[in-house]
């Protein structure tokens, strides 16, 4: 038998198998014509959280709390969502963080409701990996079930980044909130962020290299390959000069803080900070501190559009400041708006349109824009005005004098499907929700507390062009903190927004999360054989 002979028979064989193959596999016909015209809608089965070293401060406590929405259909019954240091695992400490914190919340109410709940990590992994990386390490933190929150500690300078996945049911909308209070010293204040998925590229208004400001951008490393990260700096005038901030290497389950004043010799109060990675992917986002404003995370400004809603301006604001930025190749001219209580205005200091340069920062001081009345900023093109996408960020102060504390809010979309804010309190939450266009309605689950309670659910109707700040459902028995959930059920568009406060020694502490949408469904298309590819 001849080598052609031999070839065609393989060939033949291997078409025969194939085909059996899709015998066997293919969906009915009924079946594909209901799937082929509108792609199903599915839980995630993977999903991934980074969360940055929290503070170097010795003052630093900090709280993590972690969740998943109950009730995503088709989720499955199995899965995991476990939190474990990128750099360096935690030690005991942690148990013996939580202990000394039981002694002194008995001595302060408003200390036991802010941190009470499951803690988890006790017997973490002793050994750091030689590159700082250990795959390995045991979770510091880890989520049991969907719809009951967990809680974790740590109240030391020390404290490294987490890395973390959750898979199956756990996935879908799993969220946790890193929350650190500083009671002295720079940066001190009540900073929060929600732990951020791994990316490619990110967009920072509102940083600073201002001698007044020490803001490092924190890159995460969730990957067992080392990533490499462009951090390019923009300032009034456009570009600012750096030779350092190129090619900055991140390895393998790392984090690195980059100090953003070493990355340029000018300094400037209002600066954009672009983050790209040209190699893997990484979680970012900036640390601000003010020698006299205190401190906050920064997180990153939703994506480029020509139109921006920043929610969640508190109604005690003193000072509010919008910055912008303009990625691409035209000048972008904007219409700032205040969506309040009871309709849409624009503010005195934003009686004319605000003109963005391409590739510049502009900034707009709009004061104590919100006169006592809780508040959203609302950007959109100039009448005759192109669309320009931009980027956007507000930074929010409380407080007088030597009492001040800041805060900041980025653009944030809206919320499409569902929306997740963890660890509230039972006083100090608010809960903002701005509809933009025509009044939407949605609907917020207070889960079930850290230490026990039952969930409970309110529905909340915005109408159009107003913001409307509440007071968020406590659930019934609460212990602990708690997780809230918003999703849509009719209307327009709702963005949102939480607030945590409290206040230490007259300092009016604050931190602001915004809820863009979770990303914990995705389309699935319906797909078929096509043995014409054999041809």
């Amino acid at each position: 038998m001849n080598r052609t002979t031999l070839s065609l028979i393989a060939a033949a064989t291997a078409l025969a198998a194939v085909t059996g193959f899709a015998a066997v596999s293919a969906p009915d016909s009924a079946d594909t014509a209901a799937t082929a015209k509108t792609p199903a809608r599915l839980p995630v089965e993977r999903s991934s959280l980074l969360c940055p070293a929290p503070s170097t401060s010795e003052l630093a406590e900090t709280v993590y709390t972690s969740f998943t929405p109950a009730g995503a259909d088709g989720a499955g019954t199995g899965g995991t969502a476990e939190l474990a240091p990128s750099a360096a695992p935690l030690d005991d400490a942690t148990a013996d963080d939580d202990g000394k914190k039981d002694e002194e919340d008995e001595k302060d109410e408003e200390k036991d409701e802010e941190q009470t709940g499951d803690t988890a990590g006790d017997d973490s992994a002793k050994e750091p990996a030689a590159d700082g990386a250990d795959a390995k390490a045991k979770p510091f933190l880890a989520l049991k079930e969907p719809g009951k929150p967990v809680s974790g500690t740590k109240n030391t300078s020390d404290a490294p980044a987490l890395v973390g996945t959750a898979t199956g049911r756990l996935a879908p909308g799993w969220t946790t909130q890193q929350t650190t209070t500083v009671t002295g010293g720079e940066g001190r204040g009540l900073l929060g962020v929600s732990c951020t998925p791994p990316d490619t590229d990110f967009w920072f208004p509102g940083a600073s290299t201002d001698k007044a400001r020490q803001d490092y951008v924190h890159l995460t490393n969730p990957d067992d390959t080392a990533a490499v990260a462009d951090v390019a700096l923009y300032g009034k005038g456009g570009t600012l000069k750096s030779d350092a901030g190129e090619g900055i290497p991140v390895p393998a389950r790392s984090s690195v803080p980059v100090l953003l004043s070493t990355l340029t010799a000018e300094a400037e109060p209002n600066v954009t900070v672009h983050v790209s990675t040209r190699t893997g992917r990484v979680g970012a986002v900036v640390n601000a501190a003010d020698e006299n404003l205190g401190g906050d995370w920064l997180a990153a400004s939703a994506d480029a559009a020509p139109r921006a809603v920043l929610p969640g301006i508190p109604a005690d604001a003193t000072s509010v400041r919008l910055v912008v930025f303009a990625p691409g190749e035209d000048d972008a001219e904007l219409k700032v708006r205040l969506a309040g209580k009871s309709g849409t205005i624009v503010p005195a200091a934003a009686a004319e349109t605000l003109n963005v340069k391409s590739g510049m920062t502009a900034s707009l001081d709009l004061g104590d824009v919100t006169k006592g009345e809780a508040g959203s900023v609302l950007l959109g093109p100039a009448e005759d005005a192109g669309e320009t996408p931009v980027v956007a960020a507000l930074r929010v102060v409380r407080g007088k004098g030597t009492d001040q504390e800041v805060a900041f809010i980025p653009a944030t979309g809206a919320v499409t499907e569902r929306a997740t804010a963890a660890d509230n309190r039972a006083k100090g939450s608010t809960l903002s929700l701005t509809a933009p266009d025509g009044t939407g309605k949605v609907k917020v689950t207070a889960s079930a507390g850290t230490g026990g309670g039952e969930q409970v659910v309110e529905t909340y109707t915005v109408k159009g062009g107003t913001t409307q700040a509440v007071t968020p459902p406590v659930p019934q028995g609460l212990k602990g903190s708690y997780a809230l959930t918003v999703e849509p059920e009719s209307g327009g568009p709702v963005h949102a927004a939480r607030t945590l406060a409290l206040t230490r020694d007259g300092v009016p502490m604050f931190t602001v999360q915004t809820l863009p949408d979770d990303r914990g469904m995705v389309s699935v298309p319906a797909t078929k054989e096509d043995l014409s590819v054999l041809k």
